[in-house]
């Protein structure tokens, strides 16, 4: 198994990860719409909008998987963030990457993987929306394209989640300062 690259830039991206203020938040009922579109477009039995943090993998929605997060450095997502691209693993058995991972070894037996990264800036990816498959398969072009236009969908689901942050921050009564002090 070869663990993912850390960015270059990690540090700004962590930063960038942790103004977002959507790690460990609760489920969102848009999120989760896409991510239930995009096992059904693509027929997988899991897809995920994942976000990468220090050392782990954290589940913003997910289809199929029970766990809401998995450690870094054993990540598909983590590679797919580390470069900045899109990722396909059409058969993780057969990719030297992958082939004695624990989540191809055991549960949950990935053999098809497609991630696509989740930009908040440019040259800041924060995470992906990836298909996840137990059988091998091939990922055309026109898959590809589709799933770009998803992960579009998840970035500006991603931004409305900060301008909605925000306009609660201003919305909220601002303590009186003690100047008697």
């Amino acid at each position: 198994m070869i663990a993912p690259d850390i960015p270059r830039e990690e540090t700004a991206r962590l930063i960038a990860l942790r103004d977002l203020q959507l790690l460990d938040s609760d489920a969102d009922k848009g999120f989760d719409r896409l991510t239930e579109l995009a096992t059904q477009i693509f027929d997988v039995p899991m897809s995920m909008i994942t976000l990468i943090d220090e050392d782990r993998q954290w589940f913003k929605s997910r289809q199929g998987l029970k766990v809401c997060e998995t450690p870094r450095r054993i990540s598909f997502c983590g590679h797919v963030v580390a470069d900045g691209q899109p990722m396909v693993v059409n058969n993780a058995l057969r990719d030297p990457r992958f082939s004695d991972n624990p989540l191809v070894t055991g549960s949950p037996f990935i053999r098809f993987y497609a991630g696509f990264p989740l930009f908040v800036a440019p040259d800041v990816c924060v995470g992906t929306l990836c298909l996840i498959g137990t059988l091998p398969r091939a990922f055309e072009d026109t898959d590809m394209d589709r799933l770009k236009l998803l992960a579009a969908q998840a970035e500006e689901l991603i931004q409305l989640h900060v301008l909605r942050a925000q306009a609660r921050l201003r919305e909220a009564p601002v303590a009186p300062v003690d100047d008697a002090g």
